[in-house]
């Protein structure tokens, strides 16, 4: 399925198929399309969660309001994002970026300064809301992905993120959930699916500036 004809044919689903799974192959696909969507400056400043453990699910769906696309969905992905980032995590980037082209790393100790001095420019709140965007961009490659293969999918942001951080020990790995992504297929009683997509018409979204 071509991608536009994907996103007109998925939905926000609310019940999954617990019966239903993906495949390796599907999920590693998905997998690549979270990797390989851009971020500012190429940093991925977040790291995405799989969570397969039902135990670890049943608590993530109390702490998401009783959503049952926690437990039910074959896959749950939970983004989050670094709420620091500092010249380590440049320096890695970096390292990164030269072995992978093939390039001296001094050769990058430019753009090292310049992304260190951006970062230093902004107060921690700031850096984590930024990474916080990021982590959004890549939620939206798995939309997208999932929507191409056929895949549903439930994009979550109602959930303590106090607690998710809590039951998933992510404060001491200097990380913060952000969203939720929920993949597998509808069940046939979610009555979402039956429902028409509500969009905007094109002419009160878009606005030409001349």
């Amino acid at each position: 399925m071509k991608v536009v004809e994907g996103l007109k044919w998925r939905y926000a689903v609310k019940r999954f198929d617990s019966t239903r799974k993906l495949t390796k192959d599907q999920i590693d696909y998905l997998k690549e399309a979270i990797n390989f969507i851009p971020s500012s400056y190429g940093l991925q400043p977040y790291k995405v969660l799989e969570i397969e453990s039902k135990e670890m699910r049943e608590k993530l769906r109390e702490a998401a309001y009783g959503q049952p696309q926690l437990t039910e969905a074959a896959h749950v992905f939970v983004f989050a994002n670094f709420t620091d980032y500092g010249p380590d995590k440049v320096d890695s980037f970096i390292k990164l970026s030269a072995a992978t082209n093939n390039i001296p790393e001094e050769n990058s100790n430019g753009y090292r300064d310049m992304l260190n001095g951006i970062i230093s420019s902004m107060t921690p709140e700031q850096i984590s809301t930024w990474n916080s965007k990021q982590a959004y961009i890549a939620l939206g490659a798995l939309l997208s992905a999932a929507a191409e293969q056929e895949i549903d999918a439930a994009a979550m942001e109602g959930f303590d993120k106090a607690k998710f951080d809590e039951i998933l020990g992510l404060k001491e790995k200097g990380l913060t959930s952000v969203c939720i992504g929920a993949v597998g297929y509808r069940s046939p009683e979610d009555q979402n699916q039956f429902l028409k997509k509500v969009r905007k018409p094109m002419e009160q979204l878009f606005e030409k500036i001349s």
